[in-house]
């Protein structure tokens, strides 16, 4: 019986004896008053079910004036392929005849078999709909969703950041439920797990194999000092103390055992205990034949814990996520009446990823394709908001799952939901052949001086006129970054606020304004835009100010150079490179060493994806030949090649180092180094003890790209082509009358607003 098999066989069981639900999320929103002064309270509430969608979660008032359900939506989200588990969501409408506070409560049976031996659950949420002084409006709760199933291994301590945004910008503080509020049945705090509720963040350190109920409360409290204020005259007092909160939502899960140990040959099941124990159920130890298996944990969002894995590495056994997949907390743009995508990619080199799970949105629907060559697995999930959407702020989450069980972090994204009126009125982005700029009207931004603006580089600062923050820069300046699409190339930058030039945190309210020019691969005839690196220029105490020259040549000869003009490089595969680093200096006593090459599909020294060229000063590649050089100039060339997978690029990252030429206490003087030998400890050791006189720190340099025309001799299973590249297409030139200006979103500890540039 294989693993996949037998685990599905370990889960059946353990649901026949258990009862179903392993899920339930709850948040909402104020959308104001209606014509007859009631007022109107959108609420979404997540659920999660080993048998299939259905709903079972019904809002009951528990205090106060709630109101009376006016609208009800109801709808699948995502389901496990193989059948464990099936998310839905809920959309429901209220009015309410009061803006003073309520209490709503969800209650139903059954959770999952616990050590708590808690059956019932609810879900327990606060809303108080008094107008703040800050925002003019009543208070939006925070937002969050989770997958039902989330698995780490035994043996691999891992954190979990729990989507925790609040559209006011308030600040989110995650806590357990307290029995005396009647926010839990359990409620219980467990060993091994660790919550840290200011960051939202929850921490496992061990499995103790027994089933947790973790209920838990999501609070939001003023960054200053508020108040609110009620239709009947009377008005209470909100601070950052964090005394009395905004609003108060559900989150819930359970953390379940191992339910096939790791080599016991047992299977646990629950059973009726023997002595007739006031509790029908115990554990059993049952022998079976089986090696190793996978089991459930559930969390109202649901934990389930695999055995110990090989190596605890994301992009090995787990799953690890690529581009284009959005970093964790990105925020995202979406328009009424246009379909929103969202492309994730993940890659285990020793599994193969079988699904990437979302939660997100009411009719959200994705697809789902594997390349078996490059071990890659993709997703472009879609969903089109529609009218009641507008002014949302959105939650998503995804994960990345292997056959073996094994899964990816936990990575959450928000996405505003705006209409393409409101998205033309604050700003404007103006995309050239070779510049962005973006026009920001300054009505629309208060409390800002304009002298504390900059961009991505902090050496790039914002100017104005009467009216209007204008920031204007080159496609490769200011810290711009480059996002390949499928059919297009997105150009981005931020205009954010600071307190201090060089500050890293603030404590005041923080403005950021992103904002992106996208132009489409096509081939144009005006304009171009050139990804050739310029030289890298360093100062030192000892070594005095130096340049770096990377270049490629056509020949061994080392006499013409490739014109930047005409990047990306093109090659054929197993056709030879010729790349030359230089470096230039004032003083004629340096000596350049080059300790290491490596290359990447990606403009990204630390690409998780790379391969060696030279290590430690060590020749790697087997068809890697050093060219007559110089000690200010060293010459190699190799034979071309491609990165397996949907990869068409090459850069080339080096690490080099300038030295006092003829000075035996260098790392220049050490020259290859094995990297098993203990000698490299010693040299490296002895490296950081000598004095920065005699040679400069480790530089990073890097060039390309390099476009590899790559034999195709075999048939791809991916369907859809999904790039995830972040460089521009070979030969790519870009004209003015093809450019598209992207996004421009505020954000601000505040609120948040977004506006969409045609």
């Amino acid at each position: 019986m294989n693993l996949l098999i037998l685990c599905r066989f370990c889960s059946l069981i353990s649901f026949s004896f258990s009862s179903h639900i392993l899920g339930a999320i709850m948040y909402f929103t104020p959308r104001g008053k209606n014509p007859d002064d009631t007022f109107r309270v959108d609420y979404w509430v997540k659920e999660s079910f080993t048998n299939g969608c259905h709903s079972e979660l019904h809002l009951r008032c528990f205090k106060g004036t709630c109101g009376e359900n006016v609208h009800y939506e109801f709808g699948k989200i995502d389901d496990d392929i193989l059948g464990n588990w099936c998310q839905a969501e809920g959309y429901m409408s209220f009015d309410v005849t009061t803006d003073k506070p309520f209490v709503l409560r969800a209650t139903n049976c059954c959770w999952v078999n616990n050590s708590a031996n808690a059956n019932w659950w609810q879900l327990l949420t606060y809303v108080d709909l008094g107008t703040r002084s800050d925002t003019r409006s009543s208070n939006r709760s925070p937002t969050t969703t989770i997958l039902p199933e989330i698995r780490a291994p035994q043996n691999c301590p891992t954190t979990y950041n729990l989507l925790a945004h609040d559209p006011d910008g308030d600040h989110v503080r995650c806590r357990y439920g307290l029995k005396s509020n009647s926010e839990c049945v359990a409620c219980s705090q467990h060993p091994g797990f660790y919550l840290d509720q200011g960051t939202c963040t929850l921490l496992f350190s061990e499995s103790l194999w027994l089933v947790y109920v973790f209920e838990i409360v999501l609070e939001d409290f003023p960054r200053e000092d508020i108040n609110l204020t009620y239709t009947d005259g009377t008005s209470s007092n909100r601070t950052p103390q964090q005394s009395s909160p905004l609003s108060k939502i559900p989150l819930q899960f359970v953390f379940k055992e191992l339910m096939c140990g790791e080599c016991s040959g047992a299977l646990w099941l629950p059973s009726h205990h023997p002595g007739g124990a006031a509790h029908w159920w115990w554990w059993r130890r049952v022998p079976i034949a089986c090696k190793s298996a996978l089991s459930g944990v559930s969390r109202k969002a649901l934990y389930k814990f695999n055995p110990p894995v090989p190596s605890c590495e994301f992009g090995e056994f787990r799953p690890q996520f690529l581009l284009p997949t959005p970093p964790r907390g990105a925020f995202r743009e979406a328009t009424v009446g246009r379909e929103f995508q969202l492309a994730v990619a993940a890659q285990a080199n020793l599994s193969v990823v079988y699904d990437i799970k979302v939660s997100g949105p009411l009719n959200i629907t994705k697809t789902f394709h594997y390349n078996g060559t490059s071990k890659i697995g993709q997703i472009i999930a879609k969903w089109t908001p529609q009218d009641n959407d507008v002014g949302l702020h959105v939650p998503m989450c995804f994960i990345a799952e292997t056959r073996d069980g094994y899964q990816s972090d936990l990575r959450c994204i928000v996405v505003l939901v705006g209409t393409a009126a409101t998205q033309t009125r604050q700003a404007e982005v103006v995309c050239s052949e070779s510049t962005m700029s973006v026009f920001v009207d300054k009505s629309s931004i208060h409390e800002v001086d304009e002298n504390n603006l900059r961009l991505n580089d902090p050496s790039c600062k914002v100017t104005s006129n009467k009216s209007h923050f204008i920031a204007s820069v080159s496609l490769n300046s200011c810290g711009t970054e480059l996002e390949e699409m499928e059919n297009s190339l997105v150009f981005k930058n931020e205009i954010t606020s600071f307190d201090a030039p060089h500050n890293v945190i603030t404590r005041g309210n923080v403005l950021e304004i992103p904002f992106s020019c996208s132009f489409p691969k096509t081939f144009l005839t005006s304009g171009s835009f050139t990804v050739h690196k310029t030289v890298d220029t360093f100062t030192s105490s000892g070594s005095g100010r130096f340049t770096y020259v990377f270049e490629f040549y056509n020949s061994s000869a080392f006499t013409e150079l490739i014109k930047p003009s005409t990047y990306p490089v093109k090659a054929e595969q197993g056709e030879m490179l010729y790349v030359s680093i230089q470096v230039r200096s004032s003083l004629n006593t340096t000596q350049l060493f080059v300790e290491s090459c490596r290359a990447t599909p990606h403009d990204d020294p630390d690409d998780p994806i790379y391969y060696d060229i030279i290590k430690n000063g060590c020749k790697i590649d087997e068809t890697l030949v050093v060219y007559p050089s110089n000690q200010t100039v060293y010459r190699f060339g190799m034979k071309a090649f491609n990165f397996i997978g949907e990869y068409n690029q090459v850069y080339i990252n080096c690490v080099v180092i300038l030295c006092l030429a003829g000075n035996p206490n260098t790392r220049c003087a050490q020259g290859c180094i094995n990297s098993t030998s203990s000698s490299l400890q010693l040299g490296l050791s002895h490296l950081n003890r000598r004095s920065l006189g005699i040679q400069t720190e480790r530089h990073y340099i890097s060039q390309g790209p390099v476009q590899i025309n790559r034999n195709l001799t075999d048939n791809s299973d991916l369907a859809v082509n999904v790039n995830v590249n972040t460089v521009v297409v070979a030969g790519a030139v870009l004209g003015t009358t093809a450019m598209v200006c992207g996004a421009v979103i505020y954000k601000t500890r505040r609120a948040i607003r977004y506006d969409l540039l045609q």
